[in-house]
This record gives C-alpha cells, structure tokens and sequence, in this order.
C-alpha cells in the first residue's frame, strides 16, 4: 500500500472540524427490464461452478481480466474506505467517489489494529454471508446482517448500519485522499480505545448475480502491495 497520508485538512490537532459538503449518492433511474433476457442471464450465472473467492482465475472468468491499469473488465469503480479507533471494530465505508455519501457502511466484529495486521499478508479475502430467504426482494448490500469470514476464518458478524455525525465527519477529512492510509487527527483520538486510523482506496465492484458481488482493491503500487478482496454472498 502507499505510504501514510495525512489529509490537508487534517494537519494540525486544532484545526476546525470540516463542514460537511458530501454529496448524495445519485438516483438510478429504473431499468427497462426485459424478461426473457433477465432469466436468460440468471440461467447463466446458475450454470457456473461455485469457486474458492480469488481473482486468480481470470483464465476461466471473463469479468476477473485486468487491464494494463488494473481496472477489471466490467467492473464499476468505486471509493472503499476501512477506518475505526485501534481496540475498536473495523468499519467498511463504500461511497460512488470519495466526496460522495457513503453507500455502505458495514461494522465488522474485529478490532481495528487487528484487521490492519492481517493487511500485511499478501492476500487478505474477506467474505461475508446471509441467509437467502424465498420472496425477500431486498438488494444485496442492503442486507442488515452477515456472517464474516477473515481468510477462511469465522470471526463473527457484519452489521449494517447508517452513517453517524463522526462517520461523515471521517469521510469529510478523507474528501482529497483517493489512495493512502494514515492516522487521523487528534480529536478523533480516544483515550480508551486508541487513534483513529484508516486505510482507503479504489475498489472494483464485480456484479455476479442479485446474491454475489465482489470488491477488489486497486493496489496503486501495481502487484506489489497486498491483495484485498471482499465477498458479498446471499447463501
């Protein structure tokens, strides 16, 4: 990952807190559905074989091939940004551009420093899981609860929850940080749980059916930095 980066903003203990100029996440307008294609393309994706999460297979999935950028084929870009107090649970914050409203935002059962270790792993595969019930229409990252998984590993759940005064005041500091990872300021500090500290960057967002997408960290220092991939499955 890059170096850690201090937002302008953000580079005296005293300076003012930010007013917050975040814009809301656009409308989409309906799409015009067609059926037959809609069950054609859902048929599809039932016919393919469930695989242990990676993006080493762009051999055999098409939407895994990685231009000379690294941007994936289809994909949609967006701003992911993980950030919480040391001792406290990690935060997921998912927003369209980094000046934008989070569209997203996921508490993870793990401590912060924690999470922030296991960064140093060249691969770090987060998966989180809900349960598929019949006739729910609700949109896959509108979903409230999951079950987490850190490379394999159970370590509790996911909570969705709306973003606070303090969120948007984190994502307002971050407002001209497009990669990096630092510490924030002071004010953010407490005395218990530790600094603030966070680690953000762009993420392609893969659409494999209504109940699985997939982020996948742009390393900006091309493949040398660390992997991060996160998993959202309706199972």
């Amino acid at each position: 990952m890059a170096s850690a980066v201090v937002p302008e903003s953000a580079s005296s203990p005293s300076s003012p807190r930010p007013a917050i100029t975040l814009s809301q996440p656009k409308k989409k307008r309906p799409a015009v559905k067609n059926v037959k294609a809609i069950r054609a393309i859902r048929s599809l994706f039932r016919s393919f074989p469930i695989l242990t999460p990676s993006c080493r297979f762009h051999a055999t999935l098409p939407h895994c091939s990685r231009a000379a950028d690294g941007h994936i084929s289809g994909a949609t870009r967006t701003t992911g940004t993980l950030f919480g107090h040391r001792k406290s649970r990690i935060t997921l914050a998912i927003q369209e551009n980094p000046r934008g409203v989070p569209i997203l935002l996921l508490e993870l059962a793990m401590p912060t420093g924690k999470f922030m270790q296991e960064m140093g792993s060249d691969h770090l595969r987060v998966a989180l899981e809900c349960e598929k019930k019949a006739a729910d229409k609700t949109k896959l990252l509108e979903e409230p609860l999951w079950t987490a998984f850190v490379n394999g590993r159970k370590i509790g759940y996911g909570v969705k929850r709306e973003p606070s005064e303090k969120d948007l005041e984190i994502m307002q500091l971050l407002y001209t940080v497009s990669t990096g990872a630092g510490v924030l300021p002071d004010h953010m500090t407490d005395a218990v749980e530790g600094e603030t500290t966070y680690m953000r960057a762009y993420f392609d967002k893969v659409v494999g059916s209504k109940d699985s997408e997939t982020l996948y960290m742009l390393n900006p220092d091309g493949n040398s930095g660390p992997e991060l991939s996160i998993f959202f499955v309706r199972v």
